[in-house]
């Protein structure tokens, strides 16, 4: 982890409403919630785990950072290389160009997010052409480099993508990531599309990284094991909203929202003495263009009283560092991860 507390990253209030049209004028008659109302930070340094089932607003969120589709209202404010706060929400496309090397993404799908036809050399040196950073031989010798620190081959300058493997296209996709020497990177699900024992090897690269670089992720992904090995907060997403953001073992050990201990109790233990009962959610996920009144967990969480149906709870401190929005966050004693000591486990 990163030896500052500054924040690099600022979201406030950020919302991503798309419109529903119907008729043949294609009238709007509603708008679809994909992101709604989130607010957050990233720390230099810091890796942030987003969470939540398909369809809750993950990689909406993240490209809405990055401007790579257009939010609708809120604030996304980034640290400039000379201290300054830029509200990326009101640059425009070529203020915004100046500092697009300072943030990059690495995309799921290691197979589709590579152009087939272009040769590693010239995926790894496109952003160095696009930024016009170096040209000639130096930007041979940057893709070489690269190609070292996430231990590709150099000799495979020449080759297309089909040639390598899920795990190898990744580490092409993450060494063109690193080109622009970024300062924050957002992961989207970098590893689901990968063998298990391949996204060790991945994670384990992301984070020798990190510490080498000084790197910020917002790392994206719907596996609860993979967000634990990899962050040091973990919020987690719920319909467009975020429900809870808490240090990593605050949230795993002791959640506060309904949703999260869900989540949790759906997670496989690799240890098979300790036996938990899985919660199941009834009914369906809330429907993002025709959301529920108050909490929108409320038609499906046990816990639901008469406020929970009329009023959304605010996303509140409810002790340092744990945000949640919950009306009865303190009254709720909800359970987190099994864990045990191999003493315990054997005394059984």
């Amino acid at each position: 982890m990163g030896n500052s507390n500054e924040n690099i990253l600022e979201v406030k209030s950020l919302k991503k409403y798309f419109p529903v049209q119907s008729g043949f004028f294609r009238n709007t008659v509603g708008f679809v919630k994909a992101v709604d109302d989130v607010s957050f930070n990233l720390k230099s340094g810091e890796t942030l785990g987003l969470v939540g089932e398909s369809g809750c607003g993950k990689t909406t969120l993240g490209r809405c950072i990055l401007r790579a589709i257009e939010p609708s209202g809120g604030q996304i404010k980034f640290r400039s290389e000379n201290g300054d706060m830029l509200n990326l929400a009101e640059l425009d496309e070529r203020s915004l160009r100046t500092i697009r090397k300072d943030m990059q993404m690495i995309f799921q799908d290691p197979y589709s997010s590579l152009n087939p036809r272009m040769i590693v050399m010239d995926i790894i040196a496109e952003p160095l052409v696009c930024h016009k950073i170096v040209k000639g031989k130096d930007k041979k010798d940057i893709v070489i480099e690269l190609m070292k620190k996430t231990g590709l081959d150099s000799r495979h300058l020449e080759r297309y993508p089909h040639a390598f493997s899920g795990g190898q296209r990744q580490r092409i996709g993450i060494a063109r990531a690193l080109a622009t020497n970024p300062r924050m990177i957002v992961c989207d699900e970098p590893v689901s599309a990968l063998d298990v024992s391949v996204q060790a090897q991945i994670l384990n690269l992301l984070k020798e990284l990190q510490g080498s670089l000084n790197l910020s992720y917002l790392f994206i992904s719907h596996d609860l094991g993979v967000i634990r090995h990899v962050s040091h907060r973990v919020g987690v997403m719920y319909a467009g909203k975020l429900v809870e953001l808490a240090n990593c073992d605050d949230l795993f050990y002791s959640p506060k929202h309904p949703y999260t201990e869900a989540l949790l109790s759906a997670k496989p233990n690799p240890n098979p003495r300790l036996k938990g009962k899985k919660i199941v959610l009834s009914g369906e996920v809330a429907n993002p263009a025709n959301l529920p009144s108050g909490c929108y967990l409320s038609p499906r969480c046990k816990y639901a009283q008469n406020l929970c149906k009329i009023e959304y709870p605010d996303f509140k401190e409810i002790k340092p560092d744990h945000f949640v929005a919950c009306h009865f966050a303190h009254e709720l004693s909800l359970k987190g991860v099994l864990t045990s000591t191999p003493q315990e486990v054997y005394a059984k």
